[in-house]
């Protein structure tokens, strides 16, 4: 099974007690790749921007004007693309040799995919690796592959349990609740007392795996090579889901546009609690019931099931086309912008987590209070399955959940077509 970060990966970090340490080796044995001297590298590279385009992508516009401002030779093409295309575009374009962009915001469970494809570079010994000393472990292992890197991490993420002060407190609750059977007791007593929602869920596969990794359940045994996403465990933790849909503890969910009806719901004071991540920091702060009063905002870690709380590691890394013209600008480009400063820089406006531990000591990071904030959630993070075939298994799973929501379908028989749909994606695995 996959071990669970603690205090002395991520959160030490957030915490601002400087004491991880990643292994940065990459593949010993590949060469340094040869690269021009900075000042002499000049032309134009091509960036997608996967983050949100409302409320992340200025700030990255504004990194990118300062990376242009230190290397005038190069320009940058920013095209902002949105994540739920990014993956199947990037494949495309890949594919056909037209159309890939020279450096990828990549989510973290992409990297093994595209570089087993051949679609990354290697980037050992280029600018892009710069001092790998400084990040965190567990991010800096999601940008490796077969002993080589192919990511550089740009922020680290998981989910946490957001929820409004005020409407709780409104139901007799001071602090948010911290297992799953306190969460369906506080939903109820948000509704029955307050008259808005107790929580909305996003109706996605990557906001289930709170509810089966607190019952000990997962996607995959890897080692074993085993599908575990049906077994008794995964069934528990998804029967939680069913239940608080059931009892009305949840909100009807939207089957469509779910994440935007969910986020909505909760920053215009609808709903008291949502699962989310910190980069719905901004989105939320701009909303109604917290524009003018950010202490109302409140953050903690995924309530525990009966084994133990876990959310999913995220989050996203800088990697480069393997067919890019522009390598040398490439390179350029990802060491500034994963640099500690730009990545303090990002935390303080928009609250996303840095993935270099001195980012976090930054004055930038640490006058966000939202940073410190994620110290606890981060705790419970659980390393996702750096496999190629990792990005596959949502789909599935979100399927399965659409129905299940829908009340179409029950939590065993929905598990169980998602296994046999994993069998036709892992060959060779067991159930």
């Amino acid at each position: 099974m996959r071990r669970v970060l603690t205090s002395a990966a991520v959160a030490a970090a957030l915490a601002l007690a400087v004491t991880a340490c990643g292994d940065g080796s990459g593949d010993p044995g590949a060469a340094p790749a040869k690269s021009a001297a900075p000042a002499e590298v000049s032309g134009t590279i091509t960036w997608w921007d996967t983050s949100d385009a409302t409320t992340e992508a200025p700030a990255f516009k504004e990194l990118v004007k300062d990376f242009e401002a230190k290397y005038p030779k190069i320009k940058v093409n920013y095209v902002n693309v949105p994540f739920a295309d990014a993956r199947d575009k990037f494949k495309t374009a890949a594919q056909s040799g037209a159309g890939a962009p020279d450096v990828l915001r990549t989510d973290v469970g992409w990297v093994a995919e595209f570089a087993s494809l051949g679609y990354l570079a290697p980037l050992d010994g280029t600018p892009a690796v710069d001092k790998p000393e400084d990040f965190l472990p567990v991010p800096a292992t999601s940008g490796k592959y077969n002993g080589k890197t192919y990511g550089v991490p740009q922020v680290t993420d998981t989910l946490g349990l957001l929820y409004n002060k005020e409407l709780l407190k409104k139901a007799g609750y001071d602090e948010p609740p911290a297992t799953m059977a306190d969460l369906k007791k506080v939903a109820l007593d948000v509704k029955s007392k307050t008259g808005a929602g107790g929580i909305a869920l996003n109706v996605d596969a990557y906001f289930l795996l709170p509810f089966i990794y607190g019952e000990g359940g997962d996607f995959v045994d890897v080692p074993n090579k085993k599908i575990t996403i049906s077994s008794p465990q995964s069934v528990a933790g998804v029967k939680i889901v069913e239940d608080l849909i059931a009892s009305g503890a949840a909100v009807k969910p939207a089957l469509q546009d779910s994440y935007t009806n969910a986020e909505t719901a909760f920053k215009d004071g609808k709903v008291a609690m949502i699962f989310n991540g910190p980069w719905s920091n901004a989105d939320n702060l701009g909303g109604k019931v917290f524009k003018d009063n950010p202490d109302n905002f409140g953050v903690a870690p995924v309530p525990a099931g009966s084994v133990k709380a876990g959310s999913p590691l995220g989050g996203h890394d800088y990697t480069v086309y393997a067919g890019s013209k522009n390598l040398d600008a490439s390179y350029l480009f990802i060491q500034f912008m994963a640099s500690a400063e730009s990545q303090a820089k990002i935390a303080g406006k928009l609250g996303l987590l840095p993935t270099r531990q001195s980012a976090y000591s930054a004055p930038e990071a640490t006058a966000n209070p939202k940073i410190a904030q994620w110290q606890k959630p981060m705790e419970t993070a659980v390393e996702r399955p750096w496999i190629p075939e990792a990005a596959s298994l949502f789909q599935p799973l979100l399927e399965g959940y659409q129905k299940l929501a829908a009340g179409q379908t029950t939590t065993e028989p929905m598990l169980k077509d998602v296994a046999t749909a994993y069998q036709g994606i892992l060959k060779g695995w067991s159930l």
